[in-house]
């Protein structure tokens, strides 16, 4: 029972039946108002996409339904009950509605786009992370140090830069694929933000462990190892766990009718046990539950019958889109609801401009680097660079770990930063998302690739389409030599996938598997139409 439950309770002892047919209904209406803001938020997202009006995203007509409601509720007096029910701790952000988002991440990747820009997505989503958390965090600290905005201590700045550069382009992702961006900019985008959320948590955890020990003051080389422990125990942990449902499906014969609600219940369990046993082991749940999902779509999911496969894909869908959706109608409620360090208005101010050039450093010297590993026909243009560095907007994990940072960082400086994070969410998402349509006849991206050619593009190309313009077309031998070297390792990594792999955990061989392949859908979920 909840604190505020058993307070009010030996307050009134006299009356204990009324207080609990008080508190009851009060229970009653606060869920009866989620319903009604889940209901409101999906009709109205619905309607705006029918119509096709980018101008107002799904995710940012969830936010202000949740703004509204909390307005409404934050001048009644309903205010005090209502809010006591409304309430959860990030607990129930990292255990219950972030896992099913994360998993749908992984296991909706469309393989082609996604495994032939697999080097620009890593360097992305792994070293654009990692430099654009560094940057955000220097600058918020020598901000402070200069008196431009709220000063905190180096390492919580650090601990910003982290949580703040996790990227959540949902609202980007669908204008994309409803305007037939070109493939290869939606899986740059796409799989970044995958792979992106995992570096975010894994850094923000390794800046909280160096915080936690500062009578020991590790040196960079230990932190390093602490944040490569963090990830590549989590990673293996993820990809274990998801071998092991490949097998298990491949050879327990439940594939038969009477055993397809047990084979449904395995499946959805082994997300969960993924997650929990990487926390369990002191590492990532997010990270590893990530990768089991990459591994059970190209893996178990084929070992599924036809009518499981059905099953699953809807059901992870369908509990990804609704703590989606109430992840970005709780922000709106609790920006309304919640009591914000807005004194200190300076340090939302400079962090915005502040993201927006680590966001530069991130995007324009990773591609700087990848184009130097590409051939002239597979350059990033410049216009696909720009649209990526829009397409930075933050949401569910950045709010959840600056909700986080409430409790970790004492002083106030945790609500500063939750704030800020909460006041940057909003911003990237109503502005940003709204502008996205505009922003891609901007940069005349729009039409570059539509549905019906993508699997020839590809496979022409095997990723970029040659640009109209002629550029990085001298370099050196010794690059040269390793960009051969790279086509080498990639050709037997899939050598490897199709000759050894596949068959070894499938029932399907590499082939069939390929030509399975469906186009996402508007929020990246893949659309299983099976034969």
């Amino acid at each position: 029972m909840p604190d505020s439950v058993m307070e009010e309770l030996q307050i009134s002892p006299a009356n204990p039946a009324g207080s609990h047919g008080t508190e009851q209904q009060a229970a009653g209406v606060g869920i009866l108002l989620q319903i009604m803001m889940l209901v409101l938020s999906f009709v109205l997202g619905h309607v705006l996409r029918r119509h096709k009006f980018y101008y107002l995203p799904e995710a940012s007509a969830s936010l202000l339904i949740g703004l509204t409601v909390g307005g409404l509720a934050n001048i009644s007096n309903t205010e005090t009950s209502i809010r006591a029910w409304f309430n959860f701790h990030e607990e129930f952000f990292f255990l219950f509605l972030l896992p099913p988002i994360i998993f749908q991440s992984g296991f909706s990747l469309s393989p082609k786009p996604f495994f032939s820009n697999f080097g620009a997505i890593v360097t992305f989503a792994i070293l654009g992370t990692f430099i654009a958390s560094i940057v955000t965090g220097v600058l918020v600290y020598l901000g402070g140090v200069m008196f431009l905005m709220y000063g905190l201590p180096f390492v919580e700045c650090l601990m910003f830069g982290a949580l703040i550069s996790a990227t959540d382009p949902v609202t980007v992702l669908s204008i994309f694929q409803e305007l037939g961006t070109d493939m290869n900019l939606y899986a740059l985008v796409f799989g970044e933000s995958v792979l992106n959320d995992a570096m975010a948590i894994s850094l923000y955890r390794t800046m909280s462990s160096v915080k936690s020990h500062v009578s020991s003051r590790q040196n960079f080389f230990l932190v390093i190892l602490r944040f490569l422990e963090t990830f590549v125990g989590s990673m293996s942990s993820g990809v274990g766990v998801g071998f092991t449902s490949a097998l298990l499906f491949k050879y327990a014969g439940l594939d038969i009718d009477n055993l397809q609600n047990l084979e449904c219940c395995l499946f959805v369990l082994f997300p969960y046990f993924s997650y929990m046993l990487a926390e369990g082991l002191g590492l990532s749940g997010i990270v590893s539950i990530l990768f089991t999902g990459i591994v059970m779509k190209h893996y178990t999911f084929s070992n599924l019958s036809e009518n499981s496969q059905q099953f699953v894909a809807a059901f992870f869908h369908l509990i990804s889109s609704l703590a989606e959706t109430f992840v970005f109608i709780y922000m709106g409620f609790d920006i309304a609801m919640e009591q914000h360090s807005w004194s200190h208005v300076g340090f939302i101010f400079f962090s915005i401009l502040f993201i927006g050039v680590a966001r530069a450093a991130n995007v324009f010297s990773c591609a700087y680097l990848v184009n130097l590993f590409r051939p002239a026909n597979r350059q990033i243009p410049l216009r696909h660079q720009k649209a990526l560095w829009y397409s930075g907007l933050r949401g569910a994990m950045a709010f959840a770990l600056a909700l986080q940072s409430v409790h970790d960082l004492p002083e106030g400086h945790g609500q500063t930063i939750f704030t800020a994070t909460t006041a940057i969410v909003v911003l990237t998402v109503l502005l940003i998302g709204g502008s996205t349509g505009t922003m891609l006849e901007a940069l005349q991206v729009v039409g570059d690739c539509h549905d019906g050619h993508l699997s020839e593009s590809f496979e022409g190309n095997n990723g970029y389409i040659a640009p109209s313009y002629e550029e990085g077309a001298s370099s050196g031998n010794g690059l040269k030599m390793k960009l051969k070297e790279f086509h080498k390792s990639t050709a037997s990594f899939t050598a490897l996938d199709r000759n050894y792999l596949t068959p070894f955990f499938t029932t399907q061989n590499w082939d069939e598997e390929e030509d399975d392949d469906e186009p996402e859908d508007g929020r990246g979920e893949v659309s299983h139409r099976h034969r």
